[in-house]
């Protein structure tokens, strides 16, 4: 392949294949080099701050991650799902910034309350507001890269991520460095996501324009009524990964979050590979869903069966070398999370499928199912966890997470096998699956 042919197949959008392989592309290497980057962060800073500093950071920025979580609330997915719709392309995006404006300031004065009133680490009461900066910038550089994904451009979302998380890793080695703090790795974060969402803003600029033209009021209930089923989903995922972190930090010590959280930030990293196939797979299965469903059901019979392959080949590998990947990546010190890390393994098995069995939902327009599921996953993972957690300590937090979301993966199956028929392929049906069915 000469140089024009690879430049055209990773920037040009031709057959549906080449798309959705072009686009996992970028998002695998903007997704894999970021976390890299992120990676180096969490070793270095766990190894410096220490175990109890290290879980006081955890709990902080667990707290802010669920804000950018509510901030979205499924309005970037719908943002791809309607891109095909150039006539209100423009009013979307504008009053969908509007709406998200409007949620930051909502829920940062919420969170500065919180952290007042109710946050029980001291050092994280004072960089939660510090953290803050990162949520709302996090927030409207997730808006462009929704934007990128309704162009299905996703070299560009690859390109900021990987800059914000450069940037972060950059101040945050150089301000640990200087003096190993909480308060100044908070700061790196911010640092680092502000240059991402000013990167961002710049490359999208031509989309924000006419703003007072484009803000159309009368779209804030109907992108509310067509988003919030899907953030349902999204807010279960989150809050399932960070209610574990945030009733730890309530009930147990600082140090008890730092082991929980070394040995899940380690299995959080894979869960993205699922996560990405589904994106890449969405504005694909999005557009043949109803034009062309049975073209749609291959895209995802196909996509499924390679996350679960993918979850059967890191299962295997990961827990025969979970005591050595502890130790290597945070050290002796940490050794107590390899119990967490090895419960956790297990979770790749019902994630990986049930990443992409989400968006499959959503691209058929099925969203409102996600409503009920992800409050019963919701309550359930907290119930559990306050069941668990006083009498085995972080590995019930964990296997409270492992049981939710084999529940969950379980109704996923069962309302995806509704809407197209079975999707989930016996290995055995792996090359003919892959020969007579095309893209």
């Amino acid at each position: 392949m000469n140089l024009i042919k690879l430049k055209s197949f990773l920037f040009e959008n031709k057959t549906s294949a080449q798309t959705i392989t072009k686009n996992s592309f970028w998002l695998f290497l903007g997704q894999m080099v970021s976390r890299a980057l992120r990676a180096i962060l969490v070793i270095y800073s766990a190894r410096v701050l220490g175990v109890s500093g290290w879980g006081a950071f955890s709990y902080a920025l667990g707290i802010v991650t669920m804000l950018t979580v509510f901030s979205d609330f499924g309005i970037n997915a719908l943002i791809t799902r309607q891109g095909a719709n150039q006539e209100k392309r423009d009013q979307y995006i504008v009053t969908s910034l509007g709406i998200k404006i409007g949620l930051i300031i909502i829920l940062s004065i919420g969170a500065i309350f919180f952290a007042q009133n109710f946050a029980k680490l001291e050092e994280a009461k004072i960089i939660i507001p510090l953290l803050l900066f990162v949520f709302i910038f996090d927030t409207l550089r997730d808006l462009g890269s929704a934007i990128t994904r309704s162009m299905e451009k996703m070299q560009i979302e690859s390109a900021l991520n990987i800059l914000t998380n450069a940037s972060i890793l950059i101040f945050g080695i150089l301000f640990l460095y200087k003096e190993a703090s909480v308060s100044n790795l908070a700061i790196a974060y911010s640092l680092g996501s502000l240059i991402g969402f000013s990167a961002c803003f710049f490359i999208l600029r031509k989309n924000f324009t006419n703003l007072k033209a484009n803000f159309k009021p009368e779209l804030i209930i109907e992108i509310i009524k067509s988003a919030w089923p899907y953030g349902m989903l999204i807010i279960m995922g989150i809050v399932m990964l960070n209610t574990d972190i945030i009733i730890l930090g309530s009930v147990a010590t600082a140090e008890a979050v730092g082991y929980y959280s070394s040995g899940q930030k380690l299995i959080q990293l894979l869960y993205v590979i699922p996560t990405l196939i589904g994106i890449s797979a969405f504005p694909q299965l999005a557009r043949f869903a109803q034009s062309a469903p049975e073209k749609a059901r291959a895209i995802l019979k196909k996509t499924v069966l390679v996350s679960v392959l993918m979850a059967v080949f890191f299962v295997s590998i990961l827990l025969p070398l979970s005591k050595f990947i502890i130790q290597a990546a945070f050290g002796d010190q940490y050794l107590k999370s390899i119990p967490v890390f090895q419960i956790l393994i297990f979770s790749l098995l019902v994630v990986f499928p049930s990443s992409i069995l989400g968006q499959a939902i959503f691209a058929y327009k099925k969203e409102r199912y996600f409503i009920w599921i992800s409050l019963v996953t919701i309550l359930g993972n907290a119930l559990l966890d306050l069941i668990l957690i006083p009498k085995y300590g972080i590995e019930g937090a964990a296997y409270a997470t492992l049981i939710m979301q084999t529940i969950t993966g379980i109704f996923l199956i069962a309302e995806v096998n509704k809407i197209t028929g079975s999707i989930i392929p016996s290995l055995k049906s792996f090359r003919d699956i892959f020969a007579k069915e095309e893209i």
